[in-house]
């Protein structure tokens, strides 16, 4: 669905913010994007988006060269920003307006996530919301424009504890093997459980891409003594329960994949777990 190969990018004369970065992407898949804040996770996803455009390299998103931004591939995604527009719109109106641009659009599914995130007057406007209100707005409307491909840009943030359950799970139910989602998100625990396939950005490069499955197949997540010495380990964390660690899986055991402690161990000791994948 998405093919992106060597691609430059940066803003004006300044340094480049992603250098020849090459990244192919499946439909069916809910892929969570991982970085720490200024990687350029949110720039990865204007550019499939065709919001900006690269300097070099080539982008092929559903047969699309996204850039152009011709209506039959922009009805087929939708991208929601990190930061929020500001509407003036009741949320009513903004489906009436919105809406038709979406062929695929469903307003009764509209109406259930509205209800499942307790947000229950559609005359409300939009900006008079709180900011995790209209996430919520903004997040059920993506999800009933049941567009091929949907970008969403740290979603979470605003939304409290239930919220953010209640999110997983709709997310959870709306994806189905002819739609592609993308999260990007830096609160990494937020998407446990969630996604299935785990890309992350360190130095503007994606140094880490693979599905959980493989994973599992591959790295070991344990609770260890802490003077455990094993040979096998790639990454530690000391805690209160003892050490965390990240090992290679040598016996084919069946562990949960920790995506936070994933993330560190990336981080941390790339270049040994990219041998290993």
């Amino acid at each position: 669905m998405i093919d992106i190969n060597q691609v430059d990018f940066s803003y004006g004369k300044r340094t480049k913010l992603l250098s020849n970065l090459s990244l192919q992407l499946e439909a069916g898949r809910i892929h969570g994007l991982l970085g720490k804040n200024g990687e350029g996770k949110s720039t990865l996803l204007k550019l499939i988006s065709g919001l900006v455009f690269p300097q070099a390299g080539s982008l092929d998103v559903m047969g699309f060269v996204p850039g152009k931004r011709y209506p039959e591939m922009l009805q087929q995604i939708f991208f929601l920003p990190e930061e929020l527009p500001q509407l003036t719109l009741s949320i009513a109106n903004y489906e009436k307006v919105y809406a038709p641009f979406y062929p695929d659009f469903n307003s009764e599914q509209f109406d259930a996530y509205l209800k499942e995130f307790d947000v229950e007057n559609k005359h409300a406007k939009i900006n008079k919301l709180s900011h995790g209100q209209k996430k919520k707005v903004m997040i059920a409307f993506g999800l009933a424009t049941n567009t091929k491909l949907l970008l969403m840009d740290e979603p979470t943030n605003g939304l409290d504890i239930p919220s953010k359950g209640q999110f997983r799970r709709m997310v959870a139910s709306a994806i189905d093997d002819s739609r592609c989602l993308i999260i990007s998100t830096h609160q990494v625990h937020d998407l446990d459980s969630l996604i299935d396939n785990i890309i992350i950005m360190e130095k503007h490069e994606i140094v880490f891409n693979q599905t959980l499955e493989t994973i599992g197949q591959k790295l070991l997540f344990r609770v260890a003594d802490r003077n455990d010495k094993s040979e096998h380990v790639l990454y530690s964390e000391d805690t209160l329960r003892g050490l965390y660690q990240v090992c290679r899986n040598e016996g084919d055991e069946d562990t949960k994949v920790d995506i936070e402690l994933l993330f560190n161990a990336v981080l941390n000791n790339t270049t040994e777990i990219k041998k290993i994948f």
